[in-house]
């Protein structure tokens, strides 16, 4: 099994934004949606239990035991990929997962050549998140996550939706921060009020200064919200320090409903004559 290591997966991304080439993460959560992502130019596949959801026409949800799930998802994405690496979403507060050192090398077992703390308690709001950390599952776990998996030298991406929590992974070593700016807008189960791409890019750049300010190499990624289109992050990337896209909802879910919608009623446009 062709697995990536962290230098590879550096150099890979330093060879593409020197030739002005966003990068893409692409969320895949079945082979069917990896190939065509890898097909399509994307640098790496993101696998998280949530994209499930997705693929049932529901809401992007957490769907049972997390872990378990990603790790169970890896063999459809890997026989159908194999080459470019393929990241791994951790529930770092899985509660009967407490050994993240062991959690981890069973990531890199079922083929994942990196990993991303997801699902994640940066995005939950603070009475969550006060709540798991009285119990020492809170978002402290996340960053002990990244920071183990860069002392094991794995490919890391995290998320994060303040400033405070992006210090704190750019701290643990993380190489990839990406501001998650709010669930995705658009499609037919998506977040279509509140924010505008304007808000997006003012708090993608809040959380993209704290990360610089910890380490000057980070790479910044831009993920949700109202940067859900290619035309949106054509925005994101004139007024920040984003070099590319982490896409879930935007890959897995808004093309496959536009692209099934409009061959059903192609199909059923099409008369039959009369006899």
């Amino acid at each position: 099994m062709r697995m990536f290591e962290r230098t590879e997966i550096l150099a890979a991304i330093a060879q593409q934004t020197a030739k002005g080439n966003a990068i893409l993460a692409a969320g895949s959560s079945c082979g069917l949606v990896a190939k065509c992502a890898a097909l399509g130019g994307a640098d790496m596949l993101v696998v998280y239990s949530t994209g499930l959801s997705r693929l049932m026409g529901l809401p992007t949800s957490r769907i049972g035991d997390s872990n378990a799930r990603t790790i169970e998802m890896a063999e459809e994405i890997r026989n159908v990929v194999s080459d470019i690496p393929v990241i791994g979403g951790i529930e770092a507060w899985d509660p009967v997962r407490l050994d993240l050192d062991r959690l981890l090398d069973k990531f890199w077992a079922a083929g994942y050549s990196g990993v991303i703390n997801y699902p994640t308690i940066s995005t939950m709001g603070d009475k969550w998140r006060d709540r798991r950390g009285r119990v020492g599952l809170g978002f402290e776990r996340e960053v002990e996550m990244i920071r183990l998996a860069r002392q094991k030298n794995i490919f890391t991406m995290a998320y994060v939706a303040s400033a405070d929590d992006a210090a704190a992974m750019t701290d643990a070593g993380a190489d990839c921060i990406v501001p998650h700016v709010g669930a995705t807008r658009g499609g037919l189960v998506g977040h279509d009020e509140g924010q505008a791409i304007q808000e997006a890019i003012l708090k993608i750049n809040k959380i993209n200064d704290a990360a610089r300010a910890v380490r000057s190499d980070v790479i910044l990624l831009a993920h949700g919200g109202a940067v859900a289109e290619p035309e949106d992050t054509a925005e994101v990337y004139r007024h920040t320090g984003c070099v590319g896209f982490v896409g879930a909802s935007s890959i897995e879910r808004i093309p496959i409903e536009r692209a099934v919608m409009a061959v059903a009623k192609a199909f059923k446009s099409v008369p039959v004559p009369r006899s």
